[in-house]
C-alpha cells in the first residue's frame, strides 16, 4: 500500500473518531476528542496490518475490535440511583470504531452514510429532544 493511500485511511479515521469526539467534549463528557479518536485511529491500524489476502483474518480482527470497544464503552456507562448516564458516549465509542475500522478496510461508502448519520443522530437528535422535552 502507498503512503498517500495509508495517510488518507488513518486520517479520515482520525478526523471522523475527533468529529464524533467533539460532540461528546462539548457536553462535557467522559470520552472526547482524543479518545474517541484514537479508538476510530486504532481501529482503522488493526485493519490495516492484515494481510489484504486473508478475510478471515479480516473478519476475526473486526470482531475484536468491536467486542473489546464494548468493554470500554463500557467503561463510560455510569449507573446512578435513578438514572444510567454514558450510554450515548458508549455508543458513540463503538460506532468510532467502526467507522475507523471502515476507513481502514476503504469502504468508503458505508464511511461516509455512517459518519453523516452519526453526526446526524448526535447532533439534530439532541436538538429535537431538547425542543420536545421544554
Amino acid at each position: 500500500m502507498a503512503w498517500p493511500e495509508i495517510f488518507l485511511r488513518l486520517g479520515v479515521a482520525a478526523l471522523l473518531g475527533a468529529a464524533i469526539g467533539l460532540d461528546r467534549e462539548l457536553l462535557h463528557k467522559s470520552a472526547g476528542m482524543r479518545t474517541i479518536g484514537l479508538v476510530s485511529l486504532g481501529a482503522a491500524i488493526a485493519i490495516m496490518i492484515l494481510t489484504p489476502s486473508d478475510a478471515n483474518a479480516s473478519s476475526r480482527v473486526i470482531q475484536g475490535v468491536l467486542t473489546g470497544i464494548g468493554f470500554l464503552g463500557a467503561g463510560v456507562i455510569v449507573h446512578h440511583k435513578t438514572a444510567v448516564d454514558g450510554l450515548t458516549t458508549a455508543a458513540a465509542i463503538w460506532t468510532a470504531a467502526a467507522l475507523g475500522a471502515g476507513a481502514g478496510a476503504a469502504a468508503w461508502p458505508v464511511v461516509v452514510i455512517g459518519a453523516v448519520l452519526t453526526l446526524v443522530l448526535l447532533i439534530l437528535a439532541r436538538l429535537l429532544e431538547m425542543r420536545l422535552l421544554r
